[in-house]
């Protein structure tokens, strides 16, 4: 047999190839990009042999939902995303990013959020998805940001689209997808996706079905308290027997009661309507704290005009006295919400012991209220403030299993890389998915399923997620008697432990835990995969 110049061998392991199937010892070959052939395999002079004894091969796992856009360029988000297994994360999420544009809108608006992109200088999605390929050592695929597209069309308007500016809108979409976007983002807790309504959603949403993409939605009006009418607007979008027919659905970050949500998902599927969800291993979330805090007109301003009328003693007396104690009643706060806000990021050098503390610790710490101290906070970051948010209901272990045995469920982070002390889901969601949850939620062969096929197949990944002949060589290698989450609410930034080697795209990127400097990764187009998601639910801890 003739030996191959770029041929490595996964010798001894465990193959958890992501069809739900039994896994089974075996090994698996790599040749260049791509699978080649899994089973016993001769060995020839000039293989890469990784010894995988006692280990498992997974197909590289698949971040339905990150905010690593910008980040994915930076080494320590490399390697935090690395030691989870994830391969592919998925961008443009909760309709904010880029592109299309110039990418100087999304950048200020989501500073908190995404950062800033350290290359992409205008234009649109293939211009965005190029700056990919071989420049970081991780996939990347793009949803077209319905925000952005709207604020390209119509800046910061809240009322409705008109005709000409809904066919402009289409038309970026229709762009946006042709350049292999994976689908469309909507974030309707924010400008300017707040002020789209339904309508308007779905004749942006007309361009998806043609192609194959999905409809991936921040619903509407925040989830514990208001899912129920978030899920009644997705379905309203994908039911069949409308003139958007066939759109698929994906729900990003769901969080509240499990068989609330078992209910409702129940329901959706009985219309036709076909949805799948992420969901990360947390009960806390993370947000902008002017989101959080301060009146929704506040998130439609310029930065300039917002930090104007937050400085004017006039405006903060009035926010003071009328609009604070109303935050005290929002259903997902209460009044212990200067406790239950702890901020995680703040550029203002001055503030820089901020980061790790609640908004009434600050306020302590600077002997004021704690209206003003987060008045001062706000205009000191320049409105570039996040924050990791308490709930009142910590949902416990065995509630947040149910939801993930689900058949719709995907992995997803939600993962935010900016701040000193960011949320942990960032740096540890897909190793407590592994380590908590498989048992739980699933086997190690469901796992494989829930972190890496099932995103695959919904966002049009027809190459990735599983291990098969031909395949692209997405392939983490997991230590089930060790692999663990590491990040914690007080040290965020910790890696996960027990995933040690990485290949993407047939490349060892990561090495005994650490960063090889290979830069394999691409921005990952759509092909042209369409299968609905199956509604035959596994039992739990099989699925």
């Amino acid at each position: 047999m003739t030996a191959h110049p770029d041929r490595t061998v996964l010798r001894g392991g465990i193959v958890v190839d992501g069809t739900g199937g039994d896994s089974r010892e075996a090994d698996v070959e790599i040749l260049g990009d791509r699978i080649g052939v899994i089973g016993d395999i001769p060995a020839q002079e000039g293989d890469d042999v990784v010894d995988c004894r006692g280990r498992l091969v997974m197909p590289g796992f698949i971040d339905a939902h990150a905010h690593a856009d910008g980040a994915v360029f930076r080494s320590d988000v490399q390697l935090a995303l690395l030691r989870q297994g994830v391969t592919t994360v998925i961008g443009g999420q909760d309709g904010v990013s880029y592109a299309p544009g110039d990418g100087v809108w999304a950048s200020r608006y989501f500073a908190a959020i995404n950062g800033t992109h350290p290359t992409y200088a205008g234009g649109g999605v293939a211009e965005l998805l190029g700056t990919y390929d071989g420049t970081t050592p991780l996939n990347v695929g793009y949803l077209v940001p319905a925000g952005t597209v709207r604020h390209e069309v119509m800046g910061m308007a809240t009322g409705r689209a008109d005709a000409a500016q809904l066919t402009r809108m289409q038309r970026l979409v229709a762009d946006g997808l042709g350049a292999g976007a994976l689908g469309l983002s909507t974030g309707l807790d924010y400008v300017p996706g707040i002020f789209a309504d339904a309508d308007e959603l779905a004749q942006l949403c007309a361009p998806l079905a043609p192609a194959g993409a999905l409809y991936v939605t921040h619903m509407r009006g925040g989830y514990e308290t208001n899912t129920a009418a978030g899920i009644q607007e997705v379905v309203a979008i994908c039911a069949p027997g409308t003139a958007h027919d066939g759109v698929r659905g994906h729900v990003s970050h769901l969080h509240v009661d499990a068989d609330d949500a078992e209910r409702l998902l129940t329901e959706a599927a009985a219309s036709g309507a076909d949805l799948s969800f992420d969901m990360y291993p947390y009960t806390r979330g993370c947000t902008l704290v002017s989101m959080a805090v301060l009146p929704p007109e506040y998130s439609a301003m310029d930065v300039d005009e917002a930090i104007a009328r937050l400085s004017d003693p006039a405006e903060r007396a009035r926010l003071r006295d009328e609009w604070f104690p109303t935050v005290a009643h929002k259903p997902s706060l209460g009044p212990d919400w200067p406790s239950m806000i702890r901020v995680g990021h703040t550029p203002a050098k001055d503030w820089a012991w901020a980061p790790g503390r609640t908004l009434a610790e600050i306020a302590d710490r600077r002997q004021t209220s704690v209206e003003e101290a987060t008045l001062d906070l706000l205009v000191a970051g320049r409105m570039e403030v996040n924050a990791v948010m308490a709930v009142r209901d910590e949902r416990p272990v065995e509630n947040l299993a149910q939801l993930f045995a689900h058949p719709g469920h995907t992995g997803g982070s939600d993962g935010i890389f900016i701040g000193a002390v960011p949320h942990p889901r960032a740096w540890g969601a897909f190793g407590r998915f592994l380590g908590t949850y498989v048992g739980r939620s699933f086997t190690w062969e469901g796992a494989a399923v829930h972190l890496a096929a099932r995103a695959a197949e919904r966002f049009g990944l027809a190459d990735r997620g599983m291990l098969r002949s031909g395949a692209a060589a997405d392939v983490a290698i997991v230590d089930p008697a060790t692999v663990t989450d590491a990040a914690t609410y007080d040290d965020p930034q910790q890696p996960v432990r027990g995933i040690d080697d990485v290949f993407v795209n047939g490349t060892h990127v990561l090495r005994g835990g650490g960063l090889t400097g290979a830069l394999a990764g691409r921005g990952l187009r759509r092909s042209n995969q369409t299968a609905p998601l199956s509604r035959t639910a596994a039992p739990a801890g099989t699925s």
